[in-house]
């Protein structure tokens, strides 16, 4: 491990953008666990993609919208690591349905998995962060939190609500050199995607000034640069990694 490595916390990290962003900063040199709530064949074979490549990780089961499980995840990073010096919050869920049939239940599940849950993570490993005076956390938000999106109220709620935690994270903890950072994909190659439809998917590229539709790893190298050395003087930016999707907002 070089001098920079550091301990690092990726939430939804057993596919898709969360692989991405484990695999890319344990291609940095970083320690790295990641915690799922459901797919734990994901999130091994994401775990032995690090090891083989000679680095470390973990993998631990967590539902992030339950604060006691953050908890006793991070504590068990602590006993195998030390204290999580890098987070990533990437666990989101969708529930998708027009406003007027939206459920109870398909409002709050979202709103506690996608802003809730990235508030408990950041909440339990700041103190740590605060006292060694490093941290660098870095959230996953959506185009949808700037544009808005029919059929997703609820994901873009939580998504928007991502920047205004990020940008009040980031002016709190600036003096103990902790950044904090979003990240707002656009439409992303992924296990999500490809359960729509092949002219719906034709459509989202259509969109996109660059004309296709990203990759999780164009995300985790924007990920991994915020969590670099290079990127200390970078705090509170919403980074769109979209094709140029949500220019103007």
């Amino acid at each position: 491990m070089s001098t920079d490595a550091r301990v690092a916390l990726v939430t939804g990290g057993s596919r898709g953008i969360g692989r991405a962003c484990v695999l890319a900063l344990a291609g940095a040199g970083h320690r790295v666990a990641l915690c799922y709530k459901a797919d734990k064949d994901g999130a091994a074979d994401t775990a032995a993609a690090v090891t083989d490549a000679g680095g470390e990780a973990l993998a631990m089961a967590a539902d992030v919208a339950d604060a006691a499980a953050v908890d006793g995840a991070v504590k068990e990073i602590e006993s195998a690591w030390g204290p999580v010096q890098i987070l990533v919050n990437n666990a989101g869920v969708t529930r998708d349905g027009l406003l007027l049939r939206m459920t109870d239940d398909q409002w709050g599940e979202v709103l506690r998995t996608n802003l809730d849950g990235a508030f408990y993570a950041i909440r339990r490993v700041a103190p740590g962060m605060v006292r060694s005076r490093y941290g660098r956390i870095v959230n996953i938000g959506s185009a949808s939190g700037a544009t808005g999106s029919a059929g997703q109220v609820n994901y873009a709620a939580a998504k928007a609500g991502l920047l205004g935690l990020t940008r009040s994270v980031a002016r709190e903890l600036a003096s103990r050199n902790v950044t904090c950072n979003l990240v707002a994909p656009g439409p992303i190659a992924t296990a999500m995607l490809d359960a729509v439809p092949d002219d719906r998917r034709a459509d989202l590229a259509a969109m996109v000034p660059l004309a296709r539709l990203g990759s999780p790893d164009e995300v985790g190298a924007t990920v991994a640069f915020l969590c670099s050395e290079a990127a200390g003087y970078i705090t509170g930016a919403a980074i769109p990694v979209d094709g140029g999707l949500s220019m103007g907002h």
